[in-house]
């Protein structure tokens, strides 16, 4: 097996296991604002920026072992992609390989639902908080008890001033 095979290898295997991580970092995520406790969501922000900066580093190595198995094997790099890699492989790197690749996209997938769920949840506790600062503050229309205001002093009196009685 080629050493830039080998590097795509563990790239992808590393880029598993990041996602992994990340995925229960977001089920965490989940709990946290169920039970609305906002220094553990902070706290798995912070997590999460480093997993996803991890992530971004790992994902350039791996795009450059691919492009550099591509140019290698004579195939083109336009579209380097592990699925080209795995077309023109065969035994058990093709194997090893179609394994990671094919967990990667579970992985990939149960993530994005996690993560569309917390996003769910953060927007009802956005609107939540909305509708209870909707409630503590009250509406310009509502700061009068009465429907009608108070006369005022522009207001000319009905009687005119040459209706009076002599």
């Amino acid at each position: 097996m080629a050493l830039t095979l080998k590097s795509v290898i563990q790239c992808m295997d590393h880029l598993k296991q990041l996602h992994e991580s990340l995925l229960i970092l977001s089920r965490k995520k989940t709990e946290a604002l169920k039970s609305n406790d906002t220094n553990s969501i902070q706290q798995l922000l912070t997590q999460e920026r480093k997993h996803v900066q991890a992530i971004n580093k790992v994902e350039k190595q791996r795009g450059e072992a691919v492009v550099s198995w591509c140019e290698a094997q004579g195939l083109s790099t336009y579209e380097p992609t592990i699925s080209n890699i795995i077309a023109n492989l065969e035994g058990d790197s093709q194997a090893k390989l179609e394994a990671i690749y094919e967990e990667m996209i579970l992985v990939l997938s149960s993530l994005k639902q996690q993560e569309q769920l917390n996003a769910q949840l953060t927007k009802q506790s956005l609107q939540f908080i909305n509708m209870s600062l909707d409630m503590l503050q009250p509406s310009l229309d509502s700061v009068n008890y009465g429907g009608k205001s108070a006369p005022s002093r522009n207001h000319k009196s009905k009687r005119s001033t040459f209706d009076s009685k002599a």
